[in-house]
């Protein structure tokens, strides 16, 4: 692929504790195109969040190359902006103060055209409040909002600075049903308007096929890719499509290959002899 905007050539990853080592990731490879939007799929500890934390520069990778754009990632960039299950806002300050922060950090760092800079950072955040729906909320603080408008909050302070690749962390992990479900169509709208490149780790298949142009499956110990699946949904979705029989038929397949990769056992004779051998 000659256009990729992020190429994982051979990525390995380990860990060392107390004379241990544990691999999390091996061999990864792996080409996205610009605006795509990637999901991740699979089991607990199948190294989807630290290839995730990798490819932002959180974490240094072991062996291989990640680049973004044709240069290799060593260090966190202002180009990649990553959103995580947990809102990290600043109590301390209100829902304008929160999205403006990183970009209040460059003109403190750069006095030339320190206003000019400071007069587009405030026309920004107050397009992305209203993109997020928080207009009315600029003055509250996190502790006066809800966990959906929480996570709202973090997803304009990740693309205050207009980050090219957001990285998403199970951002929608603690929320409920129906609020996940705004957020999907939310986030998809972002995508559309903001063109970015957005990598999305997620447990639910169903998040993933909704939002994924593709889902990319990793399989535990060591995490590896199993298998990248083309969602064969349109670029305009709405909820009543995951009740298709294509999207059905994938979340099927994806759901099998998931417990056939994690070795969970589907067989109902051994569920059943379990059942019967617990004690009274």
């Amino acid at each position: 692929m000659n256009d990729a905007k992020i190429r994982i050539s051979h990525v390995d990853k380990v860990f060392a504790s107390r004379g241990k080592t544990v691999q999390a990731l091996q061999d990864i490879n792996l080409e996205i195109r610009p605006n795509e939007f990637i999901t991740f799929v699979g089991a607990s500890g199948c190294g989807k969040s630290t290839l995730l934390r990798s490819i932002g520069g959180l974490e240094r990778h072991s062996a291989g190359d990640i680049l973004v754009d044709g240069r290799a990632v060593d260090s966190p960039g202002i180009d990649r902006a990553m959103v995580f299950q947990h809102y990290s806002l600043y109590p301390w300050l209100t829902v304008m103060k929160n999205i403006k922060f990183c970009r209040q950090l460059k003109v403190v760092s750069d006095t030339v055209n320190s206003d000019a800079d400071v007069e587009v950072a405030s026309g920004r955040a107050d397009a992305l409040l209203n993109l997020m729906g928080l207009s009315a909320f600029a003055d509250a603080y996190p502790n006066q909002l809800s966990g959906g408008m929480q996570q709202r909050v973090a997803i304009a302070r990740a693309l205050m600075p207009k980050p090219q690749i957001l990285l998403m962390d199970e951002p929608f992990g603690a929320l409920d049903a129906q609020t996940r479900e705004v957020m999907h169509d939310l986030i998809r709208h972002v995508h559309r308007l903001e063109k970015s490149t957005i990598l999305f780790v997620t447990h639910d298949v169903e998040e993933a096929i909704y939002l994924g142009g593709r889902i990319v499956l990793m399989a535990p110990r060591p995490g590896r890719i199993d298998s990248v699946y083309d969602v064969p949904l349109p670029a305009e979705r709405h909820q009543d499509m995951k009740l298709s029989a294509e999207f059905l038929a994938l979340k099927r397949e994806i759901l099998n290959r998931i417990r056939e990769t994690s070795g969970m056992s589907t067989d109902l004779e051994l569920l059943e002899q379990l059942s019967r051998s617990a004690p009274a």
